[in-house]
């Protein structure tokens, strides 16, 4: 037998109202001073894949409605929880007197590993990644709880922040799953 896509209303999907009352992965995104609206676009789109509890957008970050980050979101601006907030040190205090972890996503001198980052079960995760040429700022990187390095290994220095966003994602979600919270 053959393998046969599946068409879109095979995919047994939940609507934007039943998104919003799911359990939500505990892990928030932070976006800071992101140019790119398709690069912002594609983080709501994989927010929405894997029930992140909340976008941040900071600093010259886009916010929607705005046509190019629709054009990638494909309407995950309508169910994903987002919030704008100018200064991100603002939003990083507030997370943390709230008890959520802190990681920024850069590459620095104490740096942990993605692949060797570990979760707790009673935790909210806060990832927060920065500009596409500058990075985290550095203010943010030494008030965070830890710093997480997506491990390279050819020659480019850095991966494309939509791409970075899946990465770490995913792999946040499948550790978090593992200790049975979802």
């Amino acid at each position: 037998m053959k393998n046969r896509k599946l068409k879109n209303s095979e995919l047994d999907r939940i609507n934007p109202k039943e998104y919003k009352a799911s359990e939500k992965t505990p892990l928030i995104i932070i976006l800071d001073n992101i140019r790119s609206l398709n690069n912002i676009g594609s983080v709501f789109r994989t927010a929405d894949a894997f029930l992140i509890k909340k976008i941040y957008l900071c600093g010259i970050t886009a916010q929607p409605p705005h046509k190019d980050i629709q054009k990638t979101a494909l309407g995950a601006t309508d169910s994903v929880d987002w919030e704008y907030a100018e200064n991100i040190m603002e939003v990083v205090s507030k997370l943390q007197n709230e008890g959520v972890f802190i990681a920024s996503i850069e590459q620095a001198e104490l740096a942990v590993n993605l692949n060797d980052f570990s979760v707790q079960k009673e935790l909210t995760y806060a990832i927060i990644f920065g500009n596409e040429v500058k990075g985290v700022q550095q203010k943010v990187v030494t008030e965070s709880d830890a710093v997480i390095e997506i491990p390279q290994f050819g020659t480019k220095h850095s991966l494309n922040i939509s791409v970075s966003v899946g990465v770490v994602v995913w792999d946040l979600f499948v550790k978090l799953s593992k200790i049975d919270r979802l």
